[in-house]
């Protein structure tokens, strides 16, 4: 697990206590640059920016992630209505959910938390050289 003192308050929170950031609140939401955005906790690649798209929800979402292997699905029922939830593969920090209501070619919809997430711009960015 993250040791608490590398994360802020809220990071925490929603990373390892699987809280939720307000809609619209991030400013990962509304960003456009090109790069990949990792892990907040381990720095483990998660999405591009190629895969992200503005779903209107108020969340960063994503129609697929950088690989298979960088995410892991589990079942959640905290809510009356099953959802899916989305950790990272590597250190399974509580990421967000993901939907079958995207565009193609997934058609799936990776409604991630702006604070579990660190972006890289591709001119900074190792894993996009």
């Amino acid at each position: 697990m993250t040791k608490r003192k590398n994360l802020t308050g809220e990071q925490y929170r929603i990373t390892q206590l699987c809280g939720t950031e307000a809609p619209f609140s991030h400013p990962y939401n509304a960003n456009k640059a090109a790069g990949t955005y990792h892990c907040v906790c381990c720095s483990a690649p998660l999405f591009t920016s190629a895969a992200k798209y503005d779903s209107g929800s108020g969340w960063p979402s994503f129609f697929q992630p950088v690989s298979g292997e960088a995410i892991r699905e589990l079942e959640d029922h905290s809510l009356a209505v099953p959802r899916i939830e989305v950790r990272c593969a590597a250190c399974n920090a509580h990421l967000g959910h993901v939907f079958p209501d995207g565009p193609p070619p997934t058609g799936l919809r990776f409604c991630i938390n702006g604070a579990a997430l660190d972006f890289r711009p591709a001119d900074h960015d190792e894993t996009d050289r």
